[in-house]
């Protein structure tokens, strides 16, 4: 499952109280990952470096983020995005301050809550994380300026490879991932999606804990990289779920025998 109640908790919940092992993060850290606000909270708590935002109010209490404080406190341009919505749904970036209001309306049709962020030029990176470990870092290119939903789910309007990077480079984006890993509790396997300024810093942008798992998903790319192919990818995957609930290799009928 991927994205909405499949990967926010809400299946992790049930499957817990039912006792069924799964893959992936728990119900807690599934929730928090999911909601961008809280998980950039934590992270930064947790040394991980990411951009600054602000939260709208609803148009429901009356209230209305001004143009004039986000440029002076995001300056321009900024992305505007549900909160708590996965693969760029409603997301959309603003350089005038004029289209500001249009974009959190537009934003806030996919959910309650819509952030501005400053945007973060640079390349589009992403580190996968198996086990307590990362992966090669795959770079992103789309044709567009943002890697938006069109851009991840049609085919040419993006091209995916292993990232060139320095050794400072890739140590840092490790160091990066596996804090924010840890800080949002994620568990088993999870993807974090970085923008690597011209600067070298690198920007946390959002965790998924349950990223898509095609064999040309960015993940099972990662995992080719460093020779990890499909079908062992998914053992592992499985191998850790179970590790993580004991129980369930316990309770498990034992095999038939001759």
């Amino acid at each position: 499952m991927h994205g909405g109640q499949g990967e926010d908790g809400t299946v992790q919940a049930v499957l817990d109280m039912a006792g069924v092992p799964y893959t992936g993060s728990g119900h807690l850290a599934s929730a928090l990952a999911m909601d961008k606000h809280l998980s950039k909270v934590v992270m930064r708590a947790a040394g991980v470096a990411t951009a600054d935002w602000l939260m709208a109010p609803h148009s429901s209490t009356g209230g209305q983020l001004i143009a004039e404080d986000v440029g002076t406190f995001l300056g321009w341009p900024v992305i505007v995005k549900p909160s708590k919505q996965g693969s760029t749904v409603g997301l959309s970036i603003v350089r005038n301050p004029n289209d500001l209001h249009a974009a959190i309306k537009e934003a806030f049709r996919y959910d309650d809550e819509v952030m501005v962020e400053r945007f973060v030029p640079g390349r589009e990176l992403t580190v996968a994380v198996l086990g307590g470990k990362t992966m090669p870092t795959i770079e992103i290119e789309p044709v567009k300026e943002l890697y938006d939903y069109e851009c991840k789910y049609t085919p040419g309007m993006a091209r995916e490879f292993v990232a060139e990077l320095t050794t400072e480079t890739h140590a840092l984006l490790a160091d990066q991932a596996l804090k924010a890993f840890a800080s949002l509790k994620l568990r088993g396997y999870a993807r974090l999606d970085f923008r690597l300024d011209p600067n070298g810093q690198s920007w946390c942008l959002e965790a998924n804990t349950l990223p898509g798992m095609t064999p040309t998903s960015l993940i099972p790319q990662a995992a080719a990289a460093a020779g990890v192919l499909f079908p062992e990818l998914c053992e592992r995957i499985v191998q850790l779920a179970l590790q993580s609930h004991p129980a369930a290799t316990t309770a498990a009928p034992s095999a038939p025998t001759s």
